[in-house]
């Protein structure tokens, strides 16, 4: 959970820096709600992970599994909420949304194959 603390903080220090130096019309004035939704999943996905892993073993696979599924409908839920709003810009939010889902998602498997490999 640490390492994804740290990750989080320097992708939002990075995002800090380029909305307000650069100004890029690419980066949606909403990334920062994308941004704590990741964050939140992240910890909801690493007490899942952790607790799948200490009490039963052999249904890693199971827990591992029901995550993504959680986090694939979690994250409709959020964007369909966002869209039914009414965003100005929603392509980029998608786009942003999905750049930030890519990333988290290549953390938490990174993170989790250094844990197995480890054990």
């Amino acid at each position: 959970m640490f390492r994804s603390i740290i990750a989080s903080t320097i992708l939002a220090i990075a995002l800090f820096l380029v909305q307000r130096f650069v100004n890029p019309t690419w980066i949606h004035p909403y990334i920062w709600y994308i941004l704590v939704f990741f964050v939140m999943l992240s910890f909801l996905i690493h007490r899942l992970m952790e607790y799948g892993l200490r009490n039963n073993r052999e249904k890693f696979v199971t827990f591992y599994l029901s995550t993504i599924v959680g986090r694939l409908i979690l994250s409709i839920i959020f964007i369909g909420i966002f869209l039914y709003s009414g965003l100005t810009d929603s392509f980029t939010f998608v786009i942003n949304f999905f750049a930030l889902y890519l990333f988290y998602t290549c953390f938490e498997i990174y993170g989790l194959y250094c844990n197995l490999r480890r054990d």
